[in-house]
């Protein structure tokens, strides 16, 4: 019988150490998503154009949904494209 001791693992358990995600909009304070500022809106959306979700983002609910309707109209202006091979 192998003691306690003897025990060998190959390697040894992972613990990730995330940094806690926030809503970026309550920290500073943001209280209106302008969808005139492109360059902002490109943070939440990935190389293909679709939008990010919240587990991926950090946003609350409340700040998602603002969010999601500042793309459709920025998209409806063409200040955003609806579908691109490499946006960043």
């Amino acid at each position: 019988m192998a003691k306690q001791n003897d025990i060998k693992y190959l390697s040894t358990a992972r613990v990730d150490n995330r940094p806690k995600k926030y809503c970026r909009f309550k920290k500073l304070g943001i209280k209106y998503v302008d969808y005139k500022d492109a360059e902002f809106l490109k943070k939440f959306l990935n190389e293909q154009g679709k939008m990010l979700p919240r587990r991926i983002t950090g946003n609350s609910l409340k700040f998602q949904r603002k969010v999601a309707t500042a793309v459709k109209k920025a998209r409806q202006m063409a200040l955003l494209p609806y579908v691109t091979d490499l946006m960043k």
